[in-house]
Formats: structure tokens, C-alpha cells, sequence
């Protein structure tokens, strides 16, 4: 089952503007989250930003599987 998802997102990723955009921000917030974790010593605005950048990486990872699911064939 992976692979037909696999391909529905490249789909969506090539015709729904809106899928894409929040792919795209989910990308940012990902390598923003890896520069973070490079550190040895966060400060406190940067551990509040981590949280935050978490926070908002699910919650348009949920939009994205929203997406995905009104795109998905029923059975």
C-alpha cells in the first residue's frame, strides 16, 4: 500500500496547489528542525522554537494526510 500513496503524493505534489505549497513548508520546517538538532547547546528561544517548529511540522503534516485522504479511491 505504500507505493500507491507514494504515487498519490507525486501527483498531488504536480497538481494540487495547495498539497505542494504545504510540502514545501513542510520541507522548510524540517531542515530549520535539523539545523536545531545540530547544536550542542540550545538557548531558550531556540528550545521554544524547536517546540514550536515540531508543533507546526504535524500540523501541516495532518493537513497533507487531509489531502491525501479526500484524494484516496474508496473500496
Amino acid at each position: 500500500m505504500a507505493e500507491p500513496t507514494h504515487e498519490l503524493r507525486e501527483l498531488l505534489m504536480r497538481t494540487d496547489e495547495e498539497f505542494h505549497r504545504l510540502a514545501d513548508q513542510h520541507h522548510q520546517l524540517e531542515g530549520r528542525l535539523h539545523e536545531l538538532t545540530q547544536k550542542h547547546y540550545l538557548s531558550e528561544p531556540e528550545q521554544i522554537e524547536e517546540v514550536t517548529l515540531k508543533k507546526r511540522k504535524l500540523q501541516v503534516k495532518d493537513q497533507m494526510e487531509s489531502i491525501l485522504r479526500q484524494h484516496r479511491p474508496t473500496h
